[in-house]
């Protein structure tokens, strides 16, 4: 469990790397963009056959850094328009 959240913070920070701009986002929004990453990256390789859901292979990494990619944009995009609607 430990090394599960640990591969989700190391992937929530690898996404916030790779993604351009500034990004609003905390350490704990991070780490819980990371977890949700990992289990769909783990739920993707699982389904091709590569590996199980928890087990973090090549595959699955690379499928977990894209999908908190996509997750971060979207917590963005979801943040920028709470806080637009605000003022």
């Amino acid at each position: 469990m430990i090394g599960f959240i640990v591969a989700g913070l190391v992937i929530g920070a690898l996404a916030r790397l790779i993604k351009p701009g500034k990004q609003r986002l905390g350490i704990l929004a991070t780490l819980l963009l990371g977890l949700v990453g990992s289990v769909i990256g783990g739920t993707i390789a699982n389904l091709l056959g590569t590996g199980d859901i928890w087990e973090l292979n090549v595959l699955g990494f690379v499928v977990a850094v894209i999908a908190s990619i996509l997750l971060i944009g979207v917590a963005e995009s979801i943040a920028s328009s709470r806080h637009k609607t605000a003022h």
